[in-house]
Protein backbone atom coordinates (compact mmCIF):
# COMPACT_ATOMS: atom_id res chain seq x y z
CA UNK A 1 0.00 0.00 0.00
CA UNK A 2 2.71 2.51 0.99
CA UNK A 3 4.44 2.05 -2.62
CA UNK A 4 0.94 2.54 -4.43
CA UNK A 5 0.70 6.01 -2.43
CA UNK A 6 3.96 7.04 -3.08
CA UNK A 7 3.34 6.19 -7.03
CA UNK A 8 -0.03 8.07 -6.66
CA UNK A 9 1.68 10.99 -5.07
CA UNK A 10 5.04 11.20 -7.83
CA UNK A 11 2.31 11.23 -10.21
CA UNK A 12 -0.29 13.88 -8.88
CA UNK A 13 2.99 15.57 -8.82
CA UNK A 14 4.53 15.51 -12.19
CA UNK A 15 0.64 16.14 -13.00
CA UNK A 16 0.60 19.82 -10.62
CA UNK A 17 4.19 20.27 -12.00
CA UNK A 18 3.13 20.34 -15.18
CA UNK A 19 -0.13 22.63 -14.81
CA UNK A 20 1.88 24.85 -13.00
CA UNK A 21 4.39 25.06 -15.95
CA UNK A 22 1.20 25.42 -18.39
CA UNK A 23 0.90 29.12 -20.01
CA UNK A 24 -2.82 28.48 -18.94
CA UNK A 25 -2.12 27.78 -15.10
CA UNK A 26 -3.67 31.00 -14.12
CA UNK A 27 -3.96 34.15 -16.04
CA UNK A 28 -4.82 37.82 -14.90
CA UNK A 29 -7.10 40.26 -16.99
CA UNK A 30 -7.31 43.90 -16.38
CA UNK A 31 -11.30 44.90 -17.13
CA UNK A 32 -9.84 48.47 -18.09
CA UNK A 33 -7.71 46.61 -20.97
CA UNK A 34 -10.53 44.19 -21.98
CA UNK A 35 -13.15 47.10 -22.25
CA UNK A 36 -10.46 48.54 -24.83
CA UNK A 37 -10.50 45.92 -26.91
CA UNK A 38 -14.76 46.56 -27.39
CA UNK A 39 -14.87 50.15 -27.97
CA UNK A 40 -16.20 51.13 -31.24
CA UNK A 41 -19.65 52.21 -32.88
CA UNK A 42 -20.61 48.03 -33.95
CA UNK A 43 -21.14 45.41 -31.95
CA UNK A 44 -17.96 43.40 -31.04
CA UNK A 45 -17.20 40.64 -28.68
CA UNK A 46 -13.81 39.71 -27.83
CA UNK A 47 -13.08 36.34 -26.37
CA UNK A 48 -10.13 36.50 -23.81
CA UNK A 49 -10.16 33.12 -22.21
CA UNK A 50 -10.53 29.43 -23.57
CA UNK A 51 -9.70 26.29 -21.64
CA UNK A 52 -11.67 22.80 -21.53
CA UNK A 53 -14.26 23.73 -18.92
CA UNK A 54 -14.84 27.71 -19.05
CA UNK A 55 -14.44 30.34 -22.16
CA UNK A 56 -14.59 34.37 -21.03
CA UNK A 57 -15.38 37.27 -23.49
CA UNK A 58 -16.23 40.73 -23.57
CA UNK A 59 -19.57 42.04 -25.20
CA UNK A 60 -20.86 45.17 -26.40
CA UNK A 61 -23.48 46.16 -28.06
CA UNK A 62 -23.90 50.19 -28.71
CA UNK A 63 -27.07 51.80 -27.94
CA UNK A 64 -29.32 51.42 -30.67
CA UNK A 65 -27.84 48.18 -31.90
CA UNK A 66 -29.37 44.97 -32.85
CA UNK A 67 -28.32 41.76 -31.20
CA UNK A 68 -27.78 39.04 -34.20
CA UNK A 69 -26.83 36.05 -31.47
CA UNK A 70 -28.09 32.39 -32.11
CA UNK A 71 -28.81 30.10 -29.05
CA UNK A 72 -25.45 28.43 -27.54
CA UNK A 73 -24.83 24.62 -26.83
CA UNK A 74 -22.99 25.83 -23.07
CA UNK A 75 -24.52 27.65 -20.43
CA UNK A 76 -23.67 31.23 -20.37
CA UNK A 77 -23.14 33.86 -17.40
CA UNK A 78 -23.60 38.01 -18.75
CA UNK A 79 -22.56 40.09 -16.10
CA UNK A 80 -23.81 43.65 -16.80
CA UNK A 81 -20.61 46.20 -16.36
CA UNK A 82 -22.82 49.49 -18.48
CA UNK A 83 -25.48 50.38 -20.20
CA UNK A 84 -29.32 49.50 -20.03
CA UNK A 85 -30.75 47.34 -22.31
CA UNK A 86 -33.45 44.24 -22.49
CA UNK A 87 -32.75 40.45 -22.22
CA UNK A 88 -35.19 38.48 -24.30
CA UNK A 89 -35.49 34.59 -23.06
CA UNK A 90 -37.80 32.62 -25.21
CA UNK A 91 -40.74 34.49 -24.05
CA UNK A 92 -40.07 36.27 -20.87
CA UNK A 93 -38.44 39.74 -20.76
CA UNK A 94 -35.76 41.44 -18.42
CA UNK A 95 -34.35 44.29 -17.66
CA UNK A 96 -30.80 44.66 -17.78
CA UNK A 97 -28.71 46.92 -16.14
CA UNK A 98 -24.93 48.24 -14.60
CA UNK A 99 -24.38 45.15 -11.55
CA UNK A 100 -27.00 42.36 -13.03
CA UNK A 101 -25.52 38.46 -13.47
CA UNK A 102 -28.16 37.14 -15.63
CA UNK A 103 -27.62 32.96 -16.60
CA UNK A 104 -28.86 31.75 -19.62
CA UNK A 105 -29.09 27.84 -19.89
CA UNK A 106 -27.81 25.91 -23.33
CA UNK A 107 -29.90 26.05 -25.87
CA UNK A 108 -31.75 28.84 -24.62
CA UNK A 109 -32.72 31.82 -27.88
CA UNK A 110 -32.08 34.80 -25.94
CA UNK A 111 -31.02 38.43 -27.43
CA UNK A 112 -30.63 42.04 -26.02
CA UNK A 113 -32.81 44.85 -27.35
CA UNK A 114 -33.86 48.09 -26.67
CA UNK A 115 -30.89 48.98 -26.21
CA UNK A 116 -30.85 52.30 -24.64
CA UNK A 117 -27.10 52.76 -23.33
CA UNK A 118 -24.00 51.20 -24.80
CA UNK A 119 -23.85 47.80 -23.23
CA UNK A 120 -21.05 46.22 -21.98
CA UNK A 121 -20.83 42.51 -20.38
CA UNK A 122 -18.63 40.24 -19.43
CA UNK A 123 -19.72 37.04 -20.81
CA UNK A 124 -18.51 33.55 -19.03
CA UNK A 125 -19.35 29.91 -20.94
CA UNK A 126 -19.53 26.67 -19.47
CA UNK A 127 -18.17 23.57 -21.54
CA UNK A 128 -20.62 22.34 -24.35
CA UNK A 129 -22.33 19.43 -23.14
CA UNK A 130 -21.01 17.22 -26.08
CA UNK A 131 -17.02 18.09 -25.36
CA UNK A 132 -17.90 16.86 -21.54
CA UNK A 133 -17.25 13.28 -22.60
CA UNK A 134 -13.84 13.89 -24.75
CA UNK A 135 -12.02 15.18 -21.77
Amino acid sequence: MGVVRDAELTHSARRKERYRMSAHAWQVFDLVDLRKQVEGTEPRFVEFLRSSQISCAMYRLPAGARDMQAPHLEDEIYIVLDGFARLRMGNDEREVRPGMVLFVSATTDHSFFNIEEDLTLLAVFGPAPFLEGLR
